[in-house]
């Protein structure tokens, strides 16, 4: 692959994204940091910053983004629709790919896809299991929702391009505005309820994540390679929550409820599941909040690193950046 001097990112202006142009900016990356709609003006006086304005759901813009990758040795593709529509799923997530692969045909230019720990088939698990990359994958045909058959898919496409790929597969995504997510339960009025304490949680720092998806980016990989990205330090439910509670001050009143017993009930229930929210389907919830182990042991040996600090601190870090 020889030395990376230039990278481009796509979706350079999301959460993900414009952590990772940050950390290969501190690398010394030139970066084409392709946005959507809006440049981030932090952008404007770094003149190793390209930006450049892209729909990549528009086919067409492949052909201005050939024009502007003739330099680049690695694309870290981090644009996509992070919701449940299928509809912006066809479009933002898989004709977006299918732009970023046709911009890169003809090249030898390494592909980091941003994927997600979602695509793994917690069906074929049992609590306790350890989730790894070498887990089951959910099949696109039946997969638990449209963001899991739409990064299968995804992932699918970019392994068929032939590119050499690091598929990287990020767990919950924490950082400065988002310091909660949907692994922990839900709420009901101003009650909390926990859905069960053991277990790990799959979390990633933003920063720790941008880190690496540049060492990525910098590395050759072997053909294709897929790597769970979670952190070292990972805390669970009651441990998250209590660090919560203390740093941002809720939630106040929290109902805790066994994994166990919240499975039967969505079981009992089963028959009207198309109709039910997803912590009340047997897949969403098995996926979301079944107690299980995410080591990184794979992440680390390919690529180093570390985390920065311990999850506490930077849960810190999170409320800091928000001041």
């Amino acid at each position: 692959m020889g030395a990376v001097k230039r990278i481009m990112i796509t979706g350079a202006n999301g959460f993900v994204g414009r952590a990772a142009v940050r950390e290969a900016r501190a690398q010394g990356l030139d970066v084409i940091a392709l946005y959507r709609r809006n440049p981030l003006p932090e952008w404007a006086d770094d003149p190793a910053i390209f930006s450049q304005q892209a729909d990549l759901s528009d086919p067409e813009s492949a052909y201005l983004l050939r024009d502007i990758t003739q330099d680049v040795q690695t694309v870290i593709h981090a644009a996509a629709h992070l919701g449940d529509d299928p509809a912006r799923h066809a479009e933002d997530t898989l004709r977006a790919t299918e732009t970023v692969l046709t911009t890169l045909s003809g090249t030898e230019a390494t592909l980091v896809l941003v994927s997600s720990i979602a695509v793994y088939d917690t069906m074929a698990l049992q609590p306790g299991d350890q989730v790894t990359e070498t887990s089951p994958l959910e099949s696109p045909d039946k997969a638990r929702d449209a963001y899991a058959e739409a990064k299968l898919r995804q992932e699918e496409l970019c392994t068929e391009s032939g590119h050499p790929l690091w598929i990287m597969r990020p767990g919950a995504v924490y950082g400065p505005s988002r310091s909660w997510h949907a692994l922990l339960g839900f709420w009901a009025s101003k009650f909390h309820v926990q859905i069960n304490s053991e277990g790990q949680l799959p979390l990633v720092h933003v920063d720790h994540l941008a880190k690496s998806l540049v060492a990525a980016a910098l590395a050759e990989p072997p053909g294709i390679l897929a790597l769970n990205v979670v952190d070292d330090d990972l805390p669970t439910r009651a441990r998250f929550l209590a660090a919560h509670r203390k740093l941002f001050g809720w939630p106040k009143l929290t109902v805790p409820i066994r994994f166990g017993l919240w499975l039967s009930l969505a079981r009992l229930m089963s028959r009207w599941q198309d109709r039910l929210p997803g912590l009340l389907r047997e897949p969403v919830l098995r996926a979301r909040v079944m107690p299980l182990d995410y080591p990184n042991v794979a992440l680390r040996s390919a690529l180093g690193g570390a985390d920065e600090a311990s999850f506490e601190v930077m849960l810190a870090k999170c409320k800091e950046g928000e001041a």
